[in-house]
């Protein structure tokens, strides 16, 4: 059986705090354990009003504070906007606080606009560019068993913290093939090169000390209710919130209601949201258990990782328990 697991970026609703989103996250995390989901991860966004999710390490704490057996992860730390050891030392507190239960994701993407990527960056503007030495040098860090190396991690050093590369293009894939790490895909938004990077990423595969054979994860999106139509109802907020992302006109996250004139107008527009959600998976439990089970068997992926926009948070509690049902 497929594993299933969750990510959670603490989207601030209209009317809400940034508070109340990490409590929502909580209780997603809290309700995924409780239904035998493997895992939650928080993503990394920087200068976005509506994202609480910014200081990922912080909030990885404190979801594995609040659960007592699922494993939470980054999806992803965004490795260039960091030192390494910064990271390996901050993965390593978590490891020891939280021992078998922290994943590393890693993406070499920004996670924000160049502007604030200059400002987290400053002078090294071209980390992008040393995202694969940084990954060897983390590892470097976790694994170093050389007591005279003149710098090293602490707490991280011998931590066995799994490190997962994430793409949304085919260049990671190429990266984590060639280093033996599972690999990650972000279908949710970035779905054109899912299938290309899918094939990179298996015909190119060396086992290594991690990892004997490929192992790949999907995320994608998804909103499940107790009808089809219930399901689409629900789901304008999503659309509407990438409606936010195509024009650059952010919103909290906007309950559900009929769709802005301006998706209907501009066909273009329409394209590119339709286009951008193409892996997003909306219905009754019936439905899904179709759906779902068969994009599993056609991408043949290890793990499933799903990511739903609900403005009610019963509601997407519901959702994450008529997708374990559905999946069986």
């Amino acid at each position: 059986m497929t594993d299933l697991s969750i990510l959670e970026l603490a989207i601030i609703r209209d009317g809400g705090s940034a508070g109340e989103a990490i409590e929502h996250t909580v209780e997603a995390a809290r309700h995924a354990e409780s239904l035998g989901f493997k895992r939650i991860w928080l993503a990394e966004h920087h200068n976005m009003p509506h994202v609480a999710s910014s200081a990922t390490a912080v909030l990885i704490g404190h979801v594995a504070e609040k659960t007592k057996q699922i494993r939470v992860g980054s999806g992803g730390i965004m490795l260039p906007n960091h030192s390494p050891l910064i990271v390996a030392e901050q993965f390593g507190t978590l490891e020891a606080l939280y021992p078998g239960r922290i994943d590393l994701g890693l993406g070499r993407a920004p996670g924000t606009d160049q502007l604030t990527a200059q400002a987290i960056r400053r002078e090294n503007l071209n980390a992008a560019f040393s995202f694969p030495a940084d990954v060897r040098q983390l590892q470097k860090y976790f694994g170093n068993t050389d007591e005279d190396m003149k710098v090293r991690a602490f707490p991280g050093e011998g931590a066995r913290v799994p490190l997962w590369i994430l793409g949304s293009s085919t260049d990671s894939a190429y990266l984590a093939a060639e280093m033996g790490l599972p690999y990650a895909f972000a279908a949710h938004f970035a779905p054109q090169q899912l299938y290309p990077a899918m094939d990179i990423y298996r015909k190119n595969f060396k086992a290594s000390a991690t990892l004997d054979k490929p192992k790949m994860m999907v995320c994608v999106n998804v909103i499940a209710a107790d009808t089809d139509e219930e399901a689409q109802f629900l789901s304008t907020s999503l659309i509407r919130m990438f409606i936010g992302i195509v024009t650059n006109s952010r919103q909290p996250l906007m309950p559900p209601q009929a769709l802005p004139e301006i998706f209907y107008q501009h066909q273009e527009l329409k394209y590119m949201v339709e286009n951008m959600l193409s892996y997003t998976f909306i219905g009754s439990k019936e439905t899904l258990r179709k759906s779902l089970s068969a994009f599993i068997a056609d991408t043949g992926v290890d793990e499933l990782m799903v990511t739903s926009y609900f403005y009610d948070m019963e509601a997407k509690l519901k959702s994450l328990s008529l997708v374990r049902e559905a999946l069986g």
